[in-house]
């Protein structure tokens, strides 16, 4: 890139260029977040293939005048609403902190020097950086020189010198040092916005509930339509009954096929969860993201913002003889009274030293990684601070090399009295003291680690700074495996990579390519991998991860990535997302068999219907207070019962094997149901009723068997549960277009229901040995 001349530096952009560069769309706006807009978020909920199977049948019933068996839909209209409601409330939230974020940047127009919020740059603008200020546009410096921390974007925490000509990548933060810089990329041309794109295209939803309920109605989608339609010609054309009446008939079969009240306790079963989180201050953006987090059996975390609060302190300082002779502490308060450094070790100095301005300055050196020291002139002395190998020859204490080797930052400070200048070596300096400084753990770090380590979840750091370094600070927070370190920069390829991953615990000097493909390779070996990080640089291993974790001090990028946010920034919340995440699968994996009771004995019972040309035995009315009093109320008040065991087993395998028993025990009853009752007396509104009741019955036996262990609360939910059902039966019978039982279908019924146990036990007890257990 060519530089302007010095006079145009100054003068920057016209007004008049400025609106040019706006109209041919070289502003700095992203047009393209990652965050869904309310339409994705819309559509993503409504446009299922579930709710579209649900919407046809409730406008058939419709079309037949069947108003009363309509209910169902109100079931699927809640369970859309809890959806969409939630993740606009997230998407929200994340856009308001990202407001609160967004930084004002000092531009040159017109020769005058403004502030303007980010999005107003354009493409060319001149800017004035200094210490503190964030980069929000790609940009060439023009004059100065800084220090630039681009660990948000390379992971690395050590700051990076810059000269005019050099680049400065948006999202990094000046941390010495003044320049002016021209802005050579806009919007989705920044650096950083080209990460973020790259993450979005690769974003995926890893659950399995999700995955299963798109697999049953993947699977249910076969049957439906060519079962309805077969059904309804059935129905019409052989047996010659009403439009009306066939739809009816048939709608309860194909209902009965889809699991609505499932689908419903998981959207509200979830969606308590995350409200029971954001009390502890942690933002689930995705419905299903809960549920993700259960299966985790891998935590990646980066160290920054996650292990350490990105922040640094003064541990220790020891003095030498000379030191202890002077007045070391007003000294100390005088140079960070007048230093311009603001880097996070000297913001640690400055923290522990209090300021001084007891000596007046005539001159400051900014600290820069090529001297690695910075200095304070006063009247004829000058206090100068940096690398200990640059301010002295003399041979470290133990105590320092100790400090050196376990990985914290140690600074010497000592006193010049020749004249001391950037463009010339240092001079003769006498040793005054060195300053350990330390990173600062997250408190309860070391207690969350141990948490994690107990439930049988393995932890990975990952880093861009110095491998020995994190494995140090590792160490220190109680991180198991921290020994076992490996420095990124030597992996060369995938055989590498994979060997790595299995041995190591602790990852640095890590690309944002290699955090990502981590992920991949431990998901590869057959983990559920989390991913837990604050910056540009953890993008692509955010999305790539199973389940996405931010904190909200991080980038903006990052919180609209992830699928978790730290709002507190307090990593010793993730143990609660993992303990709810668990509660909700366990809870839901219990009660599920009892919904899936309904979904095979419909399939089965419709493929009986057709082969012996009868109608489908029962309504869709009856169908949804099964729905609501067998399956959905017991099931919905146990959701919530504490239940933190690691999640085990596959969810479809388990609930098949739970609700197939009683499944095939509700076809074997109508079976003989259905042929006692071509030589008996049966009345044909009295074998309904009879046949009803043992549905329910048989459904009945299926929450218990799911509540087991009973406790109060169980005991409870599964005593009212089969009152109401019973009562219902009888008090509601006109609604359910069922008869009052008379005392030939009650002593029937007295006879069936055992027969109901014994061939659910039965089936039960061949399934099991079946599968082993």
């Amino acid at each position: 890139m060519v530089l302007s001349n010095p006079c145009e530096k100054q003068l920057g952009l016209s007004s008049r260029q400025v609106e040019l560069k706006k109209a041919q769309g070289k502003q700095n706006i992203v047009l393209e977040r990652a965050a869904k807009t309310t339409g994705q978020i819309l559509k993503d909920n409504i446009c299922t293939l579930f709710n579209l199977f649900n919407v046809l049948i409730a406008i058939a019933l419709a079309f037949a005048g069947a108003w009363s068996n309509m209910f169902f839909i109100l079931v699927i209209a809640i369970n859309i609403l809890i959806g969409i409601i939630q993740e606009l409330h997230a998407r929200n939230l994340v856009e308001k902190l990202s407001l609160l974020s967004r930084p004002m940047v000092k531009v040159i127009r017109d020769g005058i020097v403004a502030k303007l919020p980010a999005q107003e740059l354009v493409e060319e603008d001149v800017t004035e950086l200094e210490t503190g200020n964030q980069v929000c546009a790609d940009s060439v410096i023009l004059e100065g020189h800084v220090e630039v921390d681009e660990s948000l974007l390379s992971g690395e925490a050590d700051p990076v010198y810059k000269s005019p000509g050099e680049r400065l990548l948006s999202g990094s933060f000046i941390v010495s040092g003044k320049c002016t810089a021209r802005i050579e990329h806009v919007g989705i041309d920044n650096y950083a916005s080209q990460v973020a794109h790259e993450a979005k295209k690769q974003r995926r939803i890893h659950s399995e509930l999700l995955a299963t309920m798109r697999k049953v109605t993947h699977y249910t989608g076969f049957l439906i339509p060519p079962l309805g339609i077969v059904l309804f010609v059935q129905a019409v054309i052989l047996r010659g009954d009403s439009v009306d009446n066939a739809i009816v008939t048939n709608a309860a079969g194909l209902l009965g096929m889809l699991p609505k009240g499932l689908v419903l306790l998981i959207s509200i079963s979830l969606a308590a969860g995350i409200i029971a989180l954001s009390g502890k201050k942690v933002l689930v953006q995705e419905l299903f993201a809960l549920e993700t987090q259960a299966h985790v059996d891998t935590l990646c975390l980066d160290k920054t913002g996650t292990l350490t609060l990105g922040k640094r302190h003064v541990e220790d300082v020891l003095q030498t003889k000379a030191g202890k002779a002077m007045p070391f502490d007003r000294l100390m308060g005088a140079f960070v009274y007048s230093a311009v450094d603001n880097n996070v070790t000297f913001r640690a100095i400055k923290d522990y030293f209090k300021a001084d301005s007891c000596l007046k300055s005539e001159e400051t050196v900014p600290f820069s990684s090529e001297r690695k020291w910075s200095a304070v002139k006063f009247d004829n002395f000058s206090v100068v601070a940096g690398a200990p190998e640059c301010i002295s020859g003399a041979e470290m204490p133990e105590q320092i090399i100790k400090a050196f080797k376990s990985g914290k930052r140690v600074i010497a400070v000592g006193i010049a009295y020749a004249p001391v200048s950037a463009q010339e070596p240092l001079p003769e300096v006498h040793l005054l003291a060195y300053i350990v400084i330390a990173d600062t753990i997250r408190k309860d770090a070391v207690k969350t680690l141990r948490y994690f380590q107990r439930e049988g979840v393995a932890l990975k750091l990952i880093s861009g700074d110095n491998s020995a370094a994190v494995s140090a600070l590792a160490s220190k927070a109680g991180f198991p495996g921290a020994e076992r370190y490996i420095d990124m920069s030597r992996i060369n390829d995938d055989a590498q990579m994979e060997e790595a991953a299995m041995e190591y615990s602790v990852f640095g000097r890590a690309t944002p390519q290699q955090k990502q493909k981590l992920i991949q390779v431990m998901q590869r070996q057959g983990r559920s991998v989390a991913m837990a990080g604050d910056g540009v640089n953890d993008l692509l291993a955010l999305r790539e991860a199973d389940c996405s974790i931010a904190v909200a001090e991080g980038s903006d990028a990052a919180r609209q990535v992830a699928q978790v946010v730290l709002l507190n920034s307090d990593f010793s919340a993730l143990p609660e997302v993992l303990k709810q995440g668990r509660r909700v699968v366990n809870n839901i994996t219990r009660a599920a068999g009892a919904f899936f009771v309904k979904t095979i004995y419909s399939v089965m019972l419709s493929l009986v219907c057709v082969l012996l040309n009868i109608p489908f035995p029962l309504m869709p009315i009856q169908i949804t207070l099964i729905d609501l009093i067998i399956e959905g109320y017991p099931a919905f008040f146990m959701s919530f019962e504490p239940d933190w065991r690691k999640v085990s087993g596959e969810f479809l395998k388990d609930v098949i094997y739970r609700a197939l028993p009683n499944a095939v025990s509700i076809l074997v009853c109508f079976l003989v149901l259905l042929i006692s009752s071509w030589n008996t007396f049966y009345v044909e509104d009295q074998l309904r009723t009879l046949f009803y009741m043992v549905v329910g019955t048989v459904g009945i036996q299926a929450v218990f068997k799911a509540a087991w262990p009973l406790n109060k609360l169980r005991t409870f939910l599964c005593v009212t549960m089969t009152a109401g059902f019973y009562a219902a039966v009888i008090l509601f019978h006109s609604l359910l277009h069922t008869a009052v039982p008379s005392a030939n279908t009650m002593l029937i019924f007295a006879l069936i229901v055992p027969l109901s146990f014994l061939i659910e036990r039965s089936a039960d007890a061949v399934l099991r040995k079946r599968a082993g257990t």
